[in-house]
């Protein structure tokens, strides 16, 4: 069973395996997604340093340290766990923090997993406390310890492991202990593409994709993308899906602009649910301040959604401030939405009051 889990870099899982990249769940990220560092866009600071990590262990030859990668959602951090197998010629499995909920589970990975071999585990941050323990000594010394029996007749059986790989990514890398942070010894924060750079992956994956799409399309298309290759990948599919059925399959300046209307994304990148909180934070609160719970009661959603998919990006963007009283409206949401900010509001700074 173990035998079929191991996948080589970049091979997809078939469709019956429990165990798969977590991009298998999106076929557009599956099909664009680079297989080697020197076709990686972007985030050259950090692929220049892996690019040493990588001839440095292929020099020794031995497996890659293990690494951990952390930064926002869509921007490159299981890219780059995939990438790496094939820098070294190693497979790889893949799992996440929220299937492994006790040690039992995370065992037949450590157990059958082979020398250089990686083991990459993404939302590591959701990892059992029970669980993260169990992996150091993993870790540090490629060994599991087992305890078998109970009560006085219990004894810890010592498993030798082969020296793998440990690679982790997260959104939310406050959340993982010290102890278990420190025994990366790599460690890459990603940081939001540039338009610049998200135009030329939109570029690269139009020829994969075989798709004439326009210069000026590719620049309106990445302007749009919120900083996130994930994001730009997906207008690209729908730009070409609507291109197919409305037009001549060619994306145009025209019809990128159609079709991201018609996904009702605007010219900031904001969608729908985005516009809808800062329309509630300003006809409702009259801009704020205002909690993040009484925002989300009165668009009938979840904090968390709030919190940790819209907030950022308009954080990101000004749109909105966070304060000790709670969330703000600045001017340029006002100016967006087409709303005059009333001028008894209005300080110095152009935040709202």
């Amino acid at each position: 069973m173990a035998r079929d889990r191991i996948l080589s870099a970049g091979q997809p899982a078939p469709d019956d395996d429990p165990i798969r990249s977590p991009a298998k769940k999106s076929p557009i990220d599956e099909a664009l997604r680079p297989t080697r560092l020197k076709d990686v866009v972007g985030q050259r600071g950090v692929v220049e340093r892996l690019e040493i990590t990588v001839d440095a262990a292929k020099k020794r030859k031995e497996g890659l340290p293990h690494i951990l990668f952390d930064g926002p959602p869509g921007v490159g951090k299981t890219t780059l766990a995939t990438v790496l197998p094939n820098e070294i010629g190693s497979k790889v499995l893949f799992t996440s923090g929220p299937a492994l909920n006790s040690p039992k589970e995370i065992l037949p990975f450590l157990t059958n997993i082979g020398e250089r071999d990686v083991l990459f585990i993404d939302e590591i941050h959701r990892l059992p406390k029970a669980v993260e323990e169990f992996i150091y000594p993993a870790m540090e010394d490629y060994r599991v310890d087992i305890v078998i029996g109970e009560g006085l007749g219990a004894r810890t059986v010592s498993l030798p492991l082969k020296k793998f790989t440990l690679i982790g990514a997260t959104t939310r890398s406050g959340m993982l202990s010290g102890p278990f942070r420190d025994r990366f010894k790599v460690q890459h924060h990603l940081e939001f593409y540039s338009p610049e750079e998200l135009t030329t992956i939109l570029n690269v994956n139009a020829r994969k994709l075989g798709l004439t799409l326009a210069p000026e399309a590719a620049v309106e298309l990445a302007g749009r993308s919120r900083g996130t290759p994930r994001i730009a990948n997906s207008h690209l599919y729908w730009s070409r899906d609507y291109a197919t059925s409305r037009s001549d399959g060619q994306v145009t300046l025209k019809t990128a602009r159609e079709a991201l209307a018609m996904q009702e994304v605007d010219e900031e990148g904001l969608d729908k649910r985005d516009r809808q909180y800062l329309e509630t934070l300003i006809r409702v609160f009259g801009g704020g301040p205002t909690g993040v719970e009484a925002l989300a009661a009165t668009m009938n959603t979840a904090v968390d959604t709030l919190s940790e998919e819209v907030e950022p990006y308009l954080l990101r963007r000004e749109f909105i401030v966070r304060t000790p009283r709670g969330r703000r409206a600045t001017t340029r949401a006002f100016t967006h939405l087409n709303i005059h900010p009333p001028k008894d509001l209005l300080g110095d700074s152009g935040l709202l009051f």
